[in-house]
């Protein structure tokens, strides 16, 4: 009996908000995504770490802009390239991920789910909680925990 079960559990489904960082395809769990949204007017805070971007305000909410692209290495984004951001919460603070671009919805099998590979790029690694392998692109999975464990301290403002 306890091989259906996890057959069972293998057939569930997550669904992810996907993003682009550079070339990469990332996925959010739609369960930790608040908004998504085009931000506004970021404001500078001194001495944060170079992920943190800035402040904003979203609907009287302060949010802490990451840039994804800092926090993973991945390069800065052009100057004047579009720029969307995905809300999230952790431990009641707001924070907007800082992404090329927002696609679509996807409804995954949990069984498809792989863990990392060994040779991923250790960039991706640490934030990764595992991979999907879709038409002729890999999915990594954001651990959204791992993405805001930012060193030098709190990251909220």
């Amino acid at each position: 009996m306890a091989n259906a079960n996890d057959n069972a559990a293998a057939e569930l489904t997550t669904e992810y908000v996907t993003v682009t960082i550079g070339d990469h395809l990332f996925g959010l769990p739609i369960f930790r995504v608040q908004d998504v949204f085009v931000p506004d007017r970021l404001t500078r805070v001194p001495l944060a770490p170079p992920e943190v971007a800035g402040i904003l305000n979203l609907r009287g909410r302060v949010v802490t802009a990451i840039d994804m692209r800092a926090r993973l290495d991945l390069g800065a984004r052009a100057p004047g390239a579009p720029v969307m951001a995905v809300g999230i919460e952790l431990r009641a603070e707001s924070y907007g991920l800082l992404v090329d671009s927002v696609g679509e919805v996807m409804a995954l099998r949990n069984g498809a789910c792989e863990a990392k590979p060994i040779n991923l790029d250790p960039r991706l690694s640490r934030v990764a909680a595992g991979i999907y392998r879709l038409e002729g692109q890999l999915m990594v999975v954001l651990d959204v925990d791992r993405v805001l464990d930012i060193k030098n301290g709190a990251v909220a403002a």
